[in-house]
């Protein structure tokens, strides 16, 4: 039987409202070690065990933990780009089906390579989308960290434009869900940008 475990207890909403907040020099400092301490960890562990804990880690503690310790860091920091993995993944999981929508309709008018850069199986299912963001989540700490982030922010645009996609067609039928919507892409959009920058630094040495 399994263990009883906390929910994750931030909403979806939380994804749309997402703000980071000015941090102190100790805050930052604790975040920043803590992001390069369970990196290093885990990619020098080879025990298949450590990945599953620190992949499924918000699944079974919530993100309450995280979002205290990394939220507030800078968006193109390594805590920054741990926070924003972690929190695509737990948007995607806990609403899959509407998540693999919006994947769907961004991926029809996608005319760039994001929807091949991030990798996902078509047609795509709430099944596929759940398994393609815990590859690139499990990627960061198992691969290359930059191609994670570089995967992650394809997903991303491609989230941004199906959101958009869905605020023009809800525009004069149903005002609220596009204006949701927007906001939504809006925030997919934000991360997209974010991560890709977060990916040049790492390649370089320079994400902190």
């Amino acid at each position: 039987m399994e263990r009883f475990h906390r929910p994750v207890r931030m909403p979806i909403e939380a994804f749309d409202v997402f703000e980071g907040a000015p941090d102190p020099a100790a805050v930052k400092r604790v975040a920043h070690d803590t992001a390069h301490a369970l990196l290093n960890r885990v990619h020098e562990s080879e025990d298949p065990e450590v990945v599953e804990r620190t992949v499924r880690y918000a699944n079974h503690n919530g993100l309450d933990d995280l979002v205290q310790l990394w939220a507030p860091a800078a968006a193109q920091s390594l805590p920054g780009s741990l926070w924003r993995l972690y929190l695509v993944h737990a948007a995607v999981t806990q609403d899959a089906a509407n998540a693999s929508y919006l994947y769907r309709r961004g991926a029809e008018v996608d005319v760039s390579i994001n929807h091949v850069v991030a990798g996902a199986v078509e047609p795509t299912g709430p099944a596929e989308l759940q398994s393609l963001i815990e590859t690139i989540l499990r990627g960061a700490f198992t691969g290359d960290f930059a191609d994670a982030l570089d995967r992650a922010a394809a997903f991303c645009a491609v989230m941004s434009q199906g959101a958009a996609a869905v605020a023009e067609s809800d525009e004069h039928t149903n005002p609220s869900r596009a204006s949701a919507a927007l906001r939504r892409g809006a925030r997919y959009l934000d991360f997209a940008r974010d991560l890709a920058t977060s990916a040049k630094l790492w390649r370089v040495g320079a994400l902190d």
